[in-house]
């Protein structure tokens, strides 16, 4: 009994640790002041280059293009250059059918670049960062769609803070079944601790599908230099550098109408592929506190998973551990999404709490398992190694 009761002061102290983790999370989020939406004052003049890699995405481009052209931003005030990665569908010969000013499509076979399973996205994005003409640079993805006023947010931001870095919101919408609903939910609560984070001014996190920052300040830290090595991380590891350089210009778009929007992963397989390719860039952060909360919340769903087996040496006694250790996970994770869900407009995903956090606990303890040990994954019809 004596060593149950380690077990239990043990898992208190594990469960007590996330709960005052993600109570901290929620305070910097409330503490940190939305944008004011952008008007003609506002709006930086400067010229923005979007830059827009894409692979195999004819059935997406479309949409992603056309959202690009409606931006309430002055039109002879940005460009949006796509950068095709060896696509082996129409993506190029959509993007030529487009008759807008102020677009180009670069290929990188064009460019002698070499077709390779690890860092094309960076590759792409150089070789569109190269000839861009903006001073700042704003990426997305080829799948998803900006809301209109998303580049006005940005420059507005940028001009009132003078950032080196501004990561902004991302969420997937148009959900089919659970899977896709427990990313929704899952991926508001990213947002939350991304944005939390910031403000903290201790952990960065960002996505490539929403995020920008000057063309002086990527050549500033060298770019991609140290990092080109990994298929991942043309965010989070940028941004580690450039919060290395301006640890006080790093700044988050608290705001819904910057929120950019994608389609979650359809099929097990490939949400199983992209969160290993995500996972797999972690030995590279800068940041080790970032490492540090996940391999807080890494060890907590293990804990969770394993501590009925103590009900076989110990009996009914032992079952206050896994209670201890769900309770303080589901109170604090609900805390988190329902806060989440309710500013980005989505409490309809609440519904599906109970089901998310059973996954969500699965999924970390594989997935954090997995990526350590195979290190092995498909990415846009690529086998990455």
């Amino acid at each position: 009994m004596f060593t149950l009761y380690i077990w239990g002061i043990l898992t208190f102290g594990l469960g007590l640790a996330y709960l005052l983790l993600i109570h901290y999370f929620l305070w910097h989020w409330r503490q940190l002041p939305p944008p004011a939406p952008p008007d003609a004052k506002t709006i930086f003049p400067a010229y923005i280059s979007v830059m827009v890699p894409a692979r195999n995405e004819a059935e997406a481009i479309g949409d992603c293009l056309d959202a690009l052209f409606q931006q309430n931003y002055p039109k002879t005030n940005y460009e949006v250059i796509v950068i095709d990665d060896y696509s082996t569908d129409a993506t190029p010969e959509i993007v030529q059918e487009y008759r807008q000013p102020g677009l180009r499509l670069i290929k990188l076979a064009d460019q002698g670049q070499e077709a390779t399973a690890g860092a094309n996205k960076k590759k792409a994005l150089e070789a569109g960062i190269a000839e861009a003409e903006g001073i700042l640079i704003v990426t997305t993805d080829a799948d998803c769609i900006a809301p209109p006023d998303w580049l006005a947010m940005i420059s507005a931001h940028h001009r009132e803070e003078e950032q080196a870095f501004i990561a902004g919101p991302v969420a997937f919408h148009r959900e089919k079944n659970a899977l896709s609903r427990f990313q929704s939910l899952d991926f508001l609560g990213t947002m939350l601790l991304t944005g939390a984070g910031i403000h903290a001014g201790w952990m960065h996190l960002a996505n490539g599908a929403n995020l920008a920052f000057p063309k002086k300040v990527f050549e500033e830290v060298g770019g991609y230099a140290g990092i080109d090595h990994l298929a991942s991380g043309d965010d989070m590891l940028l941004m580690h550098k450039i919060a290395k350089r301006y640890p006080r210009r790093i700044g988050f778009l608290k705001s819904p109408i910057a929120l950019v929007r994608t389609e979650a992963k359809a099929s097990w397989r490939a949400f199983i592929q992209q969160r290993l390719r995500w996972a797999t860039k972690s030995s590279a952060y800068q940041e080790r506190q970032v490492t540090a909360v996940l391999a807080l919340v890494f060890f907590l769903c293990w804990a969770i998973l394993l501590s009925p087996l103590l009900l076989f040496f110990y009996g009914p006694a032992a079952i206050i551990i896994p209670g201890i250790l769900l309770s303080f996970k589901v109170w604090a994770d609900y805390r988190l999404l329902r806060e989440a869900s309710r500013f980005f407009a989505r409490p309809e995903l609440m519904r599906h709490f109970w089901v998310s956090q059973g996954l969500h606990i699965v999924y970390i303890a594989l997935i954090g398992l997995w990526s350590n040990l195979v290190k092995e994954y498909e990415w846009k019809g690529r086998r990455v190694r």
